[in-house]
């Protein structure tokens, strides 16, 4: 395959999403109408870039992975330099495999289970861009390519946990995800800095090759930024309140994103960053102390749900936990198969969780084990998850909330001010006024209006002089003073018209004029 049609693999689902958002803006296929056509183009996307995953697995098999493959410079200032890159070795094209199998199968089922659902077109413009998040991110040649899939994940994530957005539940789910995976996000971009200033670039082959020229306490702190990144994406412990508030979308949406494929993207990274692990060892211990917090966390937290998403949920949070242990020991072949395996076990399993209970004939759910009832306060724990969403709640969304706040302040107070933009404030202070004078409360002295901000006040001067101008030059019974003093010139100009006219003054003239020209 030549190097630039590699791009197609992450291209194509970018492309079906682009073609849904044009045929949706321009109106041809909205409504149960476009239902077949966004289909076909999801469904066709999809299985191209898994046929595509494909023939790099058998190239593989046969001649031997490629390694990092360049396709065009993207960068290039001084000793910096970044590239447009593919890493294409067994690790991401075994599981490039697997995720585009995965998203493939669910596009394909969400087409029956989203018939005639009002964002129909919306959801698979979404799942489209998620696949093509995850293949750049697994194929990507450099730590730089690679997060753009990260954010890319991160917003359909967002998107597709707030489907429902008139439900609060999951506007608070999707905002608190998000808000969550951007705190991982800012150690993502730490470990890229440090790279860059190191090493003058952030391709992974340059990464992992050349590693041993920089300090140990340095690769640590490099290494130590793409964990943090990891393990919030992952959602391990104490990252993990976020991924349980996260399962207001569509099932769907929650095999791909949360059951199967970008809960081990944070795996997927670990692996990728395995010899700065091993050069780091004290990262290693505390992976397998976050590890085996996390397997404790699901296990208990599974003993005590009643809900088979939220079960399967804290299910892999065990095995990612337990994944996070074998990566921490040296066994990195053994997680990177579990981590395949488990994906594909669970995407089944979320897919098939709607029919759950009719299969088991709607029992009701086994109760909790009677060695936790007996330990009152692990029991509390347990159904209280440990209280981590109130303190995620204090540690990050409140501070971004009062954030948010702060900033809306500066705009209402200044910066509105300075443009003539209506705040709120303004605009109910508008309403009420409106509301006045067709009440007959409020008598307005000038027809311009009030203005805000200085630009605003400038103009609003210059219009109230043109009214005035108007109103008592123009407009006044009889067309005011301008209007006499053009009357008397217009009277003016008749009689020098009429004088004109007669043969005597016309025969003056024309001397006249013969004279000057003479």
């Amino acid at each position: 395959m030549p190097n630039e049609l590699l791009l197609l693999i992450p291209g194509l689902p970018f492309l079906s999403a682009a073609w849904i958002v044009i045929g949706f803006i321009f109106g041809w296929n909205r409504g149960e109408k476009g239902e077949r056509e966004t289909a076909f183009v999801a469904v066709t996307a999809n299985t191209l870039s898994l046929l595509g995953m494909l023939t790099l697995a058998i190239y593989d098999a046969i001649a031997g992975a490629p390694g990092h493959v360049v396709l065009f410079p993207w960068l290039h200032s001084g000793e910096y330099y970044a590239f447009v890159s593919f890493t294409l070795d067994k690790l991401s094209l075994s599981f490039g495999v697997v995720i585009a199998t995965i998203t493939l199968l669910v596009t394909r089922f969400s087409v029956n289970y989203l018939h005639r659902e009002i964002g129909f077109q919306r959801f698979f413009i979404v799942l489209s861009l998620f696949s093509c998040a995850m293949l750049l991110i697994v194929l990507s040649g450099s730590a730089l390519l690679g997060f753009i899939g990260w954010e890319m994940a991160g917003i359909s994530s967002y998107m597709l946990i707030g489907y429902a957005w008139h439900r609060e539940t999951a506007a608070e789910g999707a905002t608190r995800a998000f808000v969550t995976n951007r705190f991982g996000d800012t150690g993502y971009l730490f470990g890229m800095f440090v790279a860059f200033v190191w090493l003058k670039s952030t391709e992974w082959d340059v990464l992992l090759q050349r590693h041993a020229e920089m300090p140990g306490l340095v690769v640590g702190i490099m290494a130590m930024g793409f964990m943090l990144a990891a393990l919030v994406k992952s959602a391990q412990f104490p990252f993990t309140a976020w991924i349980t508030r996260a399962l207001e979308g569509p099932t769907p949406s929650s095999a791909v994103f949360y059951g199967s494929v970008m809960v081990h993207v944070g795996i997927y990274l670990l692996l990728r960053i395995e010899p700065l692990l091993v050069q780091a060892p004290a990262l290693q211990y505390l992976l397998i102390l976050v590890g085996a917090m996390t397997v404790l966390y699901g296990w208990l937290g599974a003993l005590v749900q009643t809900d088979i998403k939220s079960s399967l949920m804290f299910s892999t949070q065990q095995q990612t936990g337990l994944m996070l242990v074998e990566i921490g020991l040296g066994w990195t072949t053994f997680a990177a198969v579990h981590m395949m395996l488990h994906a594909i076990w669970r995407a089944y399993q979320f897919l098939h969780s709607p029919s759950f209970l009719q299969q088991t004939g709607w029992e009701p759910a086994k109760p909790v084990p009677a060695w936790l009832r007996k330990q009152k306060w692990l029991y509390t724990a347990a159904l209280q998850r440990f209280w981590l969403v109130p303190l995620e709640n204090w540690l990050l969304v409140r501070p971004t909330q009062a954030l948010a706040h702060e900033a809306q302040n500066f705009d209402s107070r200044f910066i509105d001010r300075l443009t003539g933009t209506p705040s709120h404030s303004n605009m109910l202070g508008t309403l009420a006024e409106m509301q006045a004078f067709q009440q007959g409360k409020l008598r307005l002295e000038s027809g311009v209006g009030t203005a805000s901000g200085i630009f605003g006040r400038l103009m609003q001067w210059v219009a109230e002089q043109l009214e005035w101008l108007e109103d008592r030059l123009l407009l006044q019974k009889g067309g005011g003073k301008l209007g006499e003093n053009l009357r008397q010139v217009g009277g003016y100009l008749d009689l020098i018209e009429e004088l004109l006219a007669q043969p005597r003054y016309l025969v003056l003239l024309i001397a006249v004029t013969l004279a000057v020209i003479l």
